[in-house]
């Protein structure tokens, strides 16, 4: 602020000064006017005449003016340089100087100007009239005026460019420091405008010099012609100042469609000074109680509402509501130096301004709510509530990003701990103080840590330590032994000692795998300290049975894909409300000559490494295809849901592969569902979002599976152009017993609507579970309540035998047809919601 005081008392003195220079040449050119007047003979009645003549012309080119506010200061365009030339070529040049200073003194007296502006005024054209005066003297003209129009014109246009320069030279100065604004854009503004208006008066002085030439009679006609320029200009500049002020709007209420409160306040604020021509621009938000401030198109405050500015003068304030009048959220307003009216189409460009500041205030707030409530929901996903430590969900997405792109920062470890006899405390003391050991065993690991290191509640009494950038994989034990030693004093429960025993397993990152296999790893061997009563044990491949086994799969792969071993189930996908089947999901089995059917998380990581993907991936396709079509021919036109590997996604190949098979099978690609589970880092290749985007152009639709469990998140679904989201099965399971479940569906439920996505639960699994989430708003679901995982002919059997005499269903309805029912916890604007994993 002392900085903008000192600018504006610097410019006040420069403006002084420049006022005072113009007044004192003016003043000069007075008195030596005044003498040659006395001293040459001058005062004859022809030269009263004319000098009266001319005072009188000067007075009323003086009012006639176009008139342009810039910010509290208004500029007139006036006639006043035409009629001093006129009077330059016919009259002696002291009695015009004279002439000129008494007409603007009884222009401007008449319409009250401030003395300041009076002084400048008339000191300015004085100024003006002496200096195109001297220009005619110096080309030799003579007075009374005797040469031809032809042999004057050379004198006439120098002297009247004289006059049109100077003036500029000496207005947008003025202008500029009055308002605070650089000169050269002053003299930008609106030139062209100027120059044609600068060519009219020069006509007009043209034709009224040769109409004394010839017949002064004619000078009837010069009052209409300037009338008829004057209207002409004024109606050019009007136009082209509501011109440019609709587009300046056009260009800010664009500007304002931006979704950072921020952004949005310093643009309204820097773009409204230029718009309405403003010294001071305030906005202020009543609910946030806060003020932004601007001048000279840039941020002078940001602070608390009712902070008082340093501008004295008129203030014009408008509230910031939308079109319909409802919402005040707070005010505009204009601040000038000095009084200022608005014209009515200003008014009218400050009330639309305003609303379309108030729809992007009130959009930009509205995203604030979404992202708060997707942070609280992404937190809630990944973070365990009672604990506050990571979940299970964020430490697999957190090793997968270690083991994925941080090979060089160093070996990777996990620990994982369990406590002994913990259910006995559950037991003996409730289940209240179970919950405060489990908080005082995650306090004391979380300060046993370093911070590098995740740790994590996996659930129940299992925790679990990430390890990063360990020097060696012999520290990984000296680290696990410094977490279990926190656990060795006893811990204070209401005035209880109560000694907590644990057992920790350790694993190191092996070479493939991922985290899933070092988390197993990690089991593994700390079930093999429990069984060896040890409190700690390393991972050893030799007495991992489970590890051999799935190598021996893995060594299988090739024969299964070439003999067609893998199957497909389907699980269908029900309306909540009707109990109708609205899609069904396509479940990978792989049916093998010796083990009988194998669950695919023993096997899909063995195949995305194989290198074997593409094929398996065209089989399941195919065969998800294939039943759609029986279903479709039986009278049951379902859309199948099949999910995609991430790895499938890096292939520029995959979309025409798709849409080669859809085509093969005569299916509309809109009955074709890819399922998506994918971390942000891989959405953020360019691959997968050409990939993706082809195909949903193509009309394949996409879901995004596993949402709120921490592989999702705002920024994600924003880049992923999916139309579907799929609550993941442990909210489902969780919700009737913890509110936090139920709140990330709510809000899942609730960003669906937003977004106009449709919404399934997974893991469905009793009525009463069906119920809460259709009275949430949730529409579709699927899960074993309904049905398990069937080969498409029975679940084509169980279409056609349908539940309670309705083919195509499975449920009973919740309601029967026609009743009216009442949802408390539905809202009005929920899709249709559809997807699948079981």
């Amino acid at each position: 602020m002392t900085r903008t005081l000192a600018r504006d008392n610097g410019t006040d003195r420069r403006l002084r000064l420049l006022v005072g220079l113009v007044v004192f040449t003016a003043g000069v050119s007075t008195l030596v006017s005044i003498r040659l007047i006395d001293s040459r003979g001058l005062v004859t009645e022809a030269n009263l005449t004319r000098a009266a003549a001319l005072t009188f012309l000067v007075a009323v080119a003086a009012t006639v003016n176009v008139r342009i506010r810039i910010r509290a200061t208004t500029h007139g365009i006036s006639w006043t340089d035409a009629a001093t030339v006129i009077g330059l070529a016919v009259a002696p040049v002291p009695w015009v100087i004279v002439a000129t200073g008494l007409g603007v003194a009884i222009a401007r007296t008449i319409t009250r100007l401030p003395p300041i502006k009076l002084a400048f005024g008339i000191a300015k054209e004085m100024t003006l009239a002496a200096a195109g005066g001297l220009v005619l003297v110096a080309a030799g003209w003579t007075w009374p005026w005797s040469g031809s129009i032809s042999r004057s014109l050379p004198a006439l246009v120098l002297a009247y460019l004289t006059v049109v320069v100077l003036d500029e030279l000496l207005m947008f100065p003025v202008l500029a420091f009055a308002t605070g604004t650089p000169i050269l854009n002053r003299f930008r503004q609106q030139f062209d405008l100027r120059l044609a208006s600068v060519l009219a008066r020069f006509s007009v002085v043209l034709s009224t010099l040769l109409i004394l030439r010839i017949n002064p009679t004619f000078l009837v006609v010069v009052p209409p012609l300037v009338l008829s320029l004057h209207l002409a200009n004024s109606s050019r500049v009007r136009s082209r100042a509501e011109r440019e002020a609709w587009q300046r709007l056009a260009r800010t209420t664009d500007a304002l469609n931006v979704v950072d409160l921020d952004q949005v306040l310093t643009t309204a604020v820097t773009q409204a000074t230029e718009l309405f021509s403003a010294d001071e621009v305030d906005i202020e938000l009543r609910e946030e109680g806060r003020l932004v401030r601007g001048a000279g198109g840039a941020i002078t405050l940001r602070g608390p509402a009712g902070t008082p500015s340093t501008i004295d003068g008129s203030v014009l304030t408008t509230r910031l509501e939308g079109h319909d009048q409802t919402a005040d959220i707070g005010v505009l307003r204009l601040r000038f130096a000095g009084p200022v009216e608005l014209s009515e189409r200003e008014q009218y460009t400050l009330r639309t301004f305003a609303s379309a500041l108030c729809t992007a205030v009130r959009n930009a707030q509205a995203y604030a709510e979404l992202a708060r409530i997707a942070d609280e929901h992404a937190y809630a996903a990944t973070h365990d509530a009672l604990t506050g430590l990571s979940n299970r969900r964020h430490l697999l997405d957190e090793g997968t990003e270690q083991l994925t792109n941080r090979h060089a920062d160093g070996v990777t470890a996990l620990v994982l701990i369990d406590l002994n006899h913990f259910k006995e405390v559950n037991d003996t003391l409730g289940h209240g103080a179970g919950d405060r050991v489990l908080t005082q065993v995650a306090d004391r690991l979380r300060g046993a840590a370093r911070p590098d290191d995740l740790v994590a509640r996996l659930g129940g009494d299992e925790f679990a330590v990430l390890l990063r950038g360990l020097p060696a994989p012999a520290v990984a034990a000296h680290r696990a032994e410094a977490l279990l030693t926190a656990l060795h004093e006893p811990l204070d429960l209401d005035g209880m000692r109560i000694s907590v025993e644990a057992s920790g397993g350790i694993a190191v990152a092996p070479a493939s795998g991922g985290i899933a296999e070092l988390l197993r790893r990690a089991d593994v061997a700390m079930y093999q300290a429990k069984r060896a009563g040890q409190r700690i044990a390393t991972y050893a491949p030799t007495r991992d049975t489970a590890d051999l086994g799935r190598l021996t799969l893995g060594g299988e792969l090739p024969r299964a894909v070439a003999d067609h071993e893998f199957t497909v189930n389907f699980q269908p996908i029900v309306d909540l409300g009707s109990g109708e089947v609205i899609g069904a999901e396509a479940l990978a089995r792989w049916h093998h000559p010796t083990h009988g059917m194998i669950d695919p998380l023993r096997f899909l990581e063995a195949v995305e490494r194989s290198g074997l993907l593409p094929a398996f991936a065209e089989a399941i396709l195919d065969q998800a295809l294939i039943a759609a079509g029986s279903w479709r021919d039986a009278g049951f036109d379902l859309p199948v849901s099949v999910n995609v590997s991430p790895r499938s996604l890096l292939d520029a190949r995959f979309p025409g592969a798709v849409l080669a098979r859809l085509r093969a099978h005569d299916l509309p690609p809109d009955r074709l569902v890819l399922e998506l589970t994918e971390t942000l880092t891989l959405s953020q290749l360019d691959v997968v979002d050409r990939v993706l985007s082809r195909l949903r152009d193509s009309g394949v639709r996409l879901a995004l599976d596993d949402f709120g469990t921490g592989y999702s998140s705002l920024s994600l679904l924003s880049r992923i152009p999916v139309h579907e989201l799929k609550i993941d099965r442990s909210f489902v399971t969780a919700m009737e017993s913890a509110t936090e479940a139920a709140a990330v569906i709510r809000s899942t439920l609730d960003l669906g609507r937003s977004l106009d996505l449709t919404v399934v639960a997974e893991g469905v699994e009793s009525e009463p579970q069906r119920r809460a989430l259709w009275e949430l708003g949730c529409a579709a679901g699927q899960g074993h309540l309904f049905a398990r995982p069937l080969p498409a002919g029975a679940l084509l059997a169980a279409l056609q035998r349908g539940a309670g005499g309705r083919p195509g269903a499975l449920a009973p309805p919740l309601h029967d047809a026609g009743a009216v029912i009442r949802l408390p916890g539905r809202r009005t604007g929920g899709g249709r919601n559809r997807t699948a994993t079981p």
